[in-house]
């Protein structure tokens, strides 16, 4: 894969005094589906703040490989959809195309692509919380952005909503073969989605350990499911006790 960009020793330290991440080294490249995993409160939503270029880093740097990506080639999901409550799901979803003055068509093909065929002049509020969530997916994707950023978009899902979200975002990620870096904190999610999970330390920040796993496992009853979560569990013990 061709590289994309890296991080040179980057901290953040806020106004009050709390250092946020100390001295990230990182390489991500083109295709990539990154997870960052940690506990709450490690600096990895500041990390991908930083990379999405909403925030500066207090020392080191990022470089970019290529043309750095435009605000609109950037796909941001948050936890809460942060919908636009007085527009339906086609709106929303098309947003960053209109915006770009681009054909929102795509929109509801992304939105049907996710099961929300048939939705698409709902508003948010006749929607359940994983619809929801579809539909801030889909407006990330609609615009077939070069970077994906999510910052725990499944946490406040129940089980089986987050598995079926996981099972399609997983699947768009390889058609798009758009570069992701997606936060969560939890175990389970880095294992099955990850290709590279990247394992953060406690704040400060920093980067305890890194995992490949090129090959995706078939399912979450594959034992190859199982032995990465003991290996990420392990490496997650040894990071809280470093």
């Amino acid at each position: 894969m061709d590289p994309m960009f890296d991080l040179h020793a980057v901290t953040r330290q806020f106004p009050n005094g709390v250092v946020a991440l100390q001295g990230i080294n990182l390489h991500i490249d083109a295709g990539d589906f990154v997870v960052l995993l940690g506990p709450s409160g490690c600096g990895k939503s500041t990390l991908l703040r930083l990379i999405a270029g909403l925030d500066r880093p207090d020392r080191g740097r990022i470089e970019w490989h290529s043309t750095p990506p435009t605000p609109g080639e950037i796909g941001f999901v948050f936890q809460d959809p942060t919908l636009m409550p007085w527009a339906s799901a086609a709106q929303n979803a098309s947003l960053p195309l209109r915006l770009r003055g681009l054909d929102p068509g795509p929109a509801n093909t992304m939105l049907a692509r996710l099961g929300l065929a048939g939705f698409e002049n709902t508003r948010p509020a006749q929607l359940s919380g994983g619809m929801r969530m579809r539909v801030s997916i889909a407006r990330a994707l609609a615009a077939r952005p070069r970077l994906l950023l999510m910052d725990e978009p499944f946490a406040a899902l129940d089980e089986f909503t987050r598995h079926k979200l996981q099972d399609e975002l997983r699947a768009l990620a390889t058609e798009t073969c758009c570069t992701t870096i997606f936060v969560t904190h939890s175990i389970y999610e880095a294992a099955f989605l990850a290709k590279r999970v990247i394992l953060m330390s406690p704040r400060p920040g920093r980067v305890a350990a890194e995992h490949k796993f090129p090959v995706p496992v078939a399912n979450r009853i594959d034992p190859s499911f199982a032995d990465r979560v003991r290996t990420l569990t392990d490496a997650a013990l040894h990071a809280s006790a470093s």
